[in-house]
């Protein structure tokens, strides 16, 4: 059964693509893709909260949550209008960026910082780069999504190597990086810069990110062959 907080977040994300509908007009497929997110961010959510030690959603949860919904509002007007929406889709995008500095703020203020959080948040993240990566895509070249795809990537390897799944250290440089790429992908989708700057900012975004994840996968490597070493021996 879905918690009541988590059901009430998927009326949000209906009500926001209703406005958004009202606003910038939304076609049956980008209802679909809107409202199949929020649908699924409430599934994923739900089980998430069965499989935690957690009754219910905290406050920074719920900020998260309504950030998801402007997530989703993202994904509508790309999936309908193919990123023609340009202003509107940005707009929303920023706004959702921009949350992304208060759920952890509220989380801490509050004391309800948790595993269930901290991966909501995450995967947020990682799906609205996604999706801004698609639109950058075209205009800058395929290369773009791998910007997008590259957090999935991990995963996907995290399957094939479980080493991967291994808790990092706190980095405040992984947490620059990551942010780093909304707002170079924010700018380049919104046609602000030239095609040349796009292109140039967006390259180096992609360095720093092949860079953070070089980076990581590197210590976890070394981790994984410095607790190896032991049973070797034995």
């Amino acid at each position: 059964m879905m918690n009541p907080g988590i059901f009430l977040g998927v009326l949000v994300q209906l009500a926001l693509l209703g406005t958004l509908d009202a606003v910038a007009g939304l076609g049956p497929l980008g209802w679909f893709a809107g409202a199949a997110y929020g649908i699924a961010v409430g599934g994923f959510l739900t089980y998430g909260l069965n499989r935690s030690t957690a009754r219910s959603l905290g406050p920074a949860d719920a900020v998260t949550l309504g950030r998801s919904g402007l997530v989703g509002c993202v994904t509508a007007l790309v999936v309908d209008t193919a990123g023609r929406e340009i202003v509107t889709m940005v707009v929303i995008a920023s706004v959702a960026l921009a949350l992304d500095a208060v759920d952890g703020q509220v989380a801490r203020r509050t004391g309800t910082a948790s595993p269930l959080g901290a991966r909501f948040d995450m995967e947020v993240d990682a799906y609205l780069i996604l999706i801004l990566s698609v639109v950058v895509a075209q205009s800058l070249g395929p290369w773009v999504l791998t910007i997008g795809a590259m957090r999935y990537a991990f995963v996907a390897a995290s399957k094939l190597w479980p080493w991967l799944n291994a808790p990092l250290p706190p980095s405040m440089a992984r947490k620059t990086v990551a942010a780093v790429q909304g707002i170079v992908l924010v700018a380049a989708a919104s046609t602000i810069l030239p095609l040349w700057a796009g292109f140039v900012v967006t390259l180096g975004a992609l360095g720093l990110l092949t860079w953070s994840f070089g980076r990581d996968t590197w210590w976890l490597l070394e981790q994984h062959a410095f607790r190896a070493v032991p049973a070797e021996v034995a």
